[in-house]
């Protein structure tokens, strides 16, 4: 199908646009900007005036809970959620029953996607056999796959030297390793921040330093291994600090940030409110300003959904007894938009974080609309009012603790491979 969209302020921050132009998509790519040649009939013209036209998000983490947890959500549930979020493209993490650590499990995956067809989804393989720990994964099978990388999902590696000789591996088959930081003796049985709020409330804490420990543990490895490292879900101020050292020494080091850690802190719990129930916790100010620098900075690649789907009765006990996770799609958008309006970045940034930065971290094509470019694209409204209800949600995840909020910034259309996935209702 071609297809015009004209009028819209167009947002490419990887080519340094942003202007009001018209584009032209034709045969699954970007054809022609700003004017389309003499010949070019579209089968389909859209009316941008008013809209934001920019590539289609990237989500580094997002658990499907397919295979193994379909009660709680499918493939093609949540990445038709994916799509009514303006999100093209996702990253599933190997934490699937059963684990990504065979290649059958990713052909599984892939399968279903592609029949569901809302959006791409991409898969990090296991780093070890099982997440156990102990034994390596067989990561040259799991790359030829098709995997963009490995992770031990929340799992810890315990045991160093098996972590070490799993960066190692990776490396010799030019993998990229996904790093969680989070030190299991530390924050075992922790469900929020130690400080004064899990106090007064009586809540298990868990400390900044289970993630800063693990942090420096993997940057001493990484300093003597020639691997690309991303760390994920990144918590406190002080692992900004560490990471923005790390680069600076020239480690070949990324880091992303959930969209919620940059909103939400441990005020945010009120009186035991389960929905803001996460892992790693919400934690203080301090550490949600530090998060925000970062991400200002460029220290911080990308922001992620996080996105953890969950039936209700997974929310509805004692605070400590429910399951961490937020259902996270429906809204990276929109809290990346707020990130502009409190100042924090500029819309160019903004966008940048949730497209081209992830693009660049799993070294895809994709991530920008230049001429020739996949085109995968998100339009939305960024002057529309919004509130996040229940029956607004797309996604079979109803879990979230934004319920209630105001937004301003709605998808009106998303383009996968020049295809229209999603089209809000008129």
């Amino acid at each position: 199908m071609r297809i015009a969209i004209r009028g819209g302020r167009f947002v490419d921050p990887a080519n340094g646009i942003d202007a009001v132009t018209d584009l032209f998509i034709a045969e699954q790519r970007v054809a022609y900007l700003s004017r389309a040649p003499d010949g070019f009939h579209p089968d389909r013209e859209i009316d941008a005036r008013g809209l934001v036209v920019c590539p289609g998000l990237i989500d580094l983490c997002a658990r499907l809970r397919e295979p193994g947890q379909e009660h709680k959500a499918t493939i093609a549930s949540e990445t038709r959620a994916a799509a009514a979020g303006g999100i093209t493209t996702l990253v599933c993490p190997p934490d699937t029953d059963p684990v990504v650590d065979e290649t059958a499990v990713v052909e599984l995956i892939r399968r279903r996607a592609k029949a569901a067809g809302f959006a791409r989804v991409l898969i990090v393989g296991a780093l070890t056999r099982g997440l156990a720990g102990e034994q390596l994964a067989e990561m040259a099978a799991l790359k030829e796959a098709g995997c963009v990388g490995v992770g031990n999902a929340a799992k810890p590696i315990i045991n160093t030297l098996v972590l070490r000789r799993s960066l190692e591996y990776a490396a010799t088959y030019g993998l990229t390793v996904f790093l969680t930081p989070g030190d299991p003796w530390l924050s075992a049985g922790g469900c929020a921040h130690e400080g004064r709020v899990a106090t007064r409330l009586g809540l298990s804490g868990v400390p900044v330093a289970a993630e800063t420990t693990i942090v420096a543990r993997d940057l001493a490895l990484l300093a003597e291994i020639d691997v690309r490292a991303h760390f994920c879900h990144l918590s406190s101020a002080r692992a900004v600090e560490m990471i923005a050292q790390a680069q600076a020494q020239g480690l070949p080091v990324t880091a992303d940030v959930s969209a919620h850690h940059l909103h939400l802190t441990e005020l945010d719990l009120g009186r035991f409110d389960s929905l803001a129930h996460v892992l790693p916790p919400l934690r203080s100010q301090h550490d949600r300003d530090g998060l925000r620098a970062g991400l200002a900075s460029g220290v911080i690649a990308a922001i992620c959904s996080d996105h953890q789907p969950h039936e209700v009765d997974a929310k509805e006990a004692p605070f400590s007894d429910t399951e961490p996770g937020i259902s996270g799609l429906e809204t990276l958008l929109a809290l990346g938009l707020r990130l502009v309006e409190d100042g924090i970045l500029p819309l160019t940034d903004a966008i940048e974080r949730l497209t081209a930065g992830p693009a660049r971290i799993l070294r895809l094509e994709t991530g920008h609309l230049g001429v020739g470019a996949v085109a995968d694209v998100c339009l939305f409204n960024p002057h529309h009012v919004w509130s996040l209800e229940p029956h607004t949600i797309t996604s079979r995840g109803h879990n979230s603790p934004f319920l209630g909020w105001e937004f301003r910034g709605r998808v009106t259309h998303t383009l996968l491979a020049g295809r229209l996935v999603y089209e809000a209702p008129a």
